[in-house]
């Protein structure tokens, strides 16, 4: 069962999905190479040469996702110093990019279960206790809610940002994500 389209939303060919929060994050992180930099850095990664050794990546490549990480809020740059060498920058993680953790885990946990057969090759657990770490849909109360217990409606407090009048979808207030 599909999640609960509530209200003006129910009914699917009646509103488009401009200014979908989805397409805005993908446009940030829907690369493969930018979700192993994210990857690397939550395990701790921050220098340039390790971000593209450690994800077999070219240097260019990696050049360019780290400035689009930092450029979009995710990672920001710290200088440092080897002693007797000259002064480079450092990728570290900002609140924005320490945010998303929930997001890669969850990628981490699907193909865990789906894709790497009876074991997957590392376990998350808090690290003070040990007790493995799960990402689920949960209440603010703590039920955890199945796909088809979601229900999904237009929040009455968003308007559409005031870029200019849009070239088509719903107008201002309506359905559009």
């Amino acid at each position: 069962m599909p999640a609960v389209m509530e209200g003006a939303l129910a009914d699917l060919s009646a509103w488009k999905t401009d200014h979908c929060s989805l397409v805005k994050a993908l446009e940030i992180v829907g690369t493969r190479s930018t979700l192993l930099i994210l990857r690397e850095a939550y395990y701790g990664t921050t220098r340039f040469s390790g971000f593209a050794q450690r994800i077999g990546i070219t240097e260019k490549v990696a050049a360019k996702q780290l400035r689009h990480l930092t450029e979009a809020g995710l990672l920001e740059k710290r200088p440092y110093r080897d002693e007797g060498g000259r002064t480079r920058d450092e990728y570290v993680l900002t609140d924005m990019g320490r945010d998303l953790l929930p997001v890669v885990l969850g990628l981490m946990q699907w193909g865990d279960k789906y894709l790497q057969g009876e074991q997957a090759p590392l376990q998350y657990v808090e690290h003070d206790s040990g007790d493995t770490v799960r990402v689920e849909l949960r209440t603010e109360s703590g039920h955890q809610v199945e796909l088809d217990e979601l229900g999904v409606r237009r929040n009455p407090q968003w308007r559409r940002p005031p870029s200019g009048p849009p070239t088509s979808g719903p107008a201002a207030g309506e359905p559009g994500s």
